[in-house]
């Protein structure tokens, strides 16, 4: 089918050199990643930074996770450990974002970090980004292809549809497969989990041989992710429903209501992996097909659970 979106291009030679070449001249494109599509920029570039901030409309305390190709790259910008080290090998690339002190001569622009001395830094495995990422001198500042504090886009399309033709160039390369974004854990003292992602604590516990702290996330943004207000669909949402109240579109897990409408469900085999890569699809086709609110059946608290009670509570206020 012929492409009818001028800015939205597959993947090729020739695209990816026009992509590096836009991001070498301080433009902003959107990037494939596995977890969510990425609006991204150099994040050694005043310019770059700036044009990200405006184009999401994203407040200027809420840092940007810059990502490398590996970890050679960014050991100019940050002070490694060694949780980070094990985390690193075992996760990376993948869908990680690490919290680190940020070095005195980093080239990191303040503004991407919100000013703070830390950086959130991450190593993204989808091929189309890592294509892009090893033949720059430069890591891309990247936060999701969104406008601040609505959904996160796993589809081209889902960035067209917030941006349409503000961004020259978008990448199409396909669904993102996880679906919701990245981990983030803070690494700067005792490990702190800041947002829950398709990586749970469980399996981080295992690779640290500690225990995380704390379950409650701190008030201080130090990563995206951590405003109360976020993932919204643009519509109410209400969370551990039990019946439906025949107006709204009712999201479960499981084929108890299958072929009902104003049924959708995340996984009819009640796997929390699919739920969380079907989560940001099903609400954006709830919006779309006109519903004016809704309801959410009880996530389990577990695994990838933890993840999507995360995104519908932050999407809930």
């Amino acid at each position: 089918m012929k492409n009818i979106y001028s800015n939205i291009f597959s993947f090729n030679r020739k695209i990816l050199n026009k992509t590096i070449k836009y991001l070498k001249s301080e433009r902003v494109v959107s990037l494939p990643t596995e977890t969510v599509y990425g609006l991204a920029g150099n994040a050694y570039s005043k310019n770059s930074i700036k044009k990200i901030f405006m184009l999401k409309k994203r407040p200027n305390y809420n840092p940007l996770i810059i990502h490398y190709y590996s970890k050679s790259q960014a050991e100019n910008d940050v002070i490694f450990n060694k949780n980070f080290s094990k985390l690193y090998k075992k996760f990376c690339p993948g869908p990680l974002t690490f919290i680190l002190k940020k070095k005195k001569n980093s080239k990191i622009h303040s503004i991407a970090c919100a000013n703070l001395k830390t950086v959130a830094i991450r190593f993204p495995k989808h091929r189309i980004v890592r294509n892009i990422l090893k033949r720059t001198n430069f890591p891309l500042a990247m936060p999701s292809a969104n406008l601040s504090s609505k959904l996160s886009p796993v589809k081209a399309l889902d960035v067209y549809e917030d941006f349409k033709k503000k961004i020259p160039l978008i990448i199409n390369g396909g669904v993102s497969k996880i679906g919701i974004e990245s981990t983030v854990i803070d690494l700067t003292h005792t490990p702190k989990i800041l947002r829950p992602g398709i990586i749970d604590f469980k399996k981080i516990e295992k690779i640290l041989k500690i225990k995380l702290k704390g379950k409650k996330f701190s008030s201080k943004i130090k990563s995206p992710g951590m405003l109360k207000k976020h993932y919204s669909p643009g519509i109410p949402v209400f969370l551990n429903q039990k019946y439906h109240d025949k107006k709204s579109a009712f999201i479960y897990i499981g084929k108890k209501y299958i072929n009902r409408k104003s049924f959708f469900s995340l996984s009819e085999k009640y796997d929390l992996k699919e739920a969380a890569s079907k989560l940001y699809i099903t609400l954006r086709n709830i919006k779309k097909k006109g519903y004016r609110a809704i309801q959410i059946a009880r996530i389990p608290l577990n695994g990838p659970g933890i993840a999507i009670n995360d995104r519908i509570k932050r999407a809930a206020k």
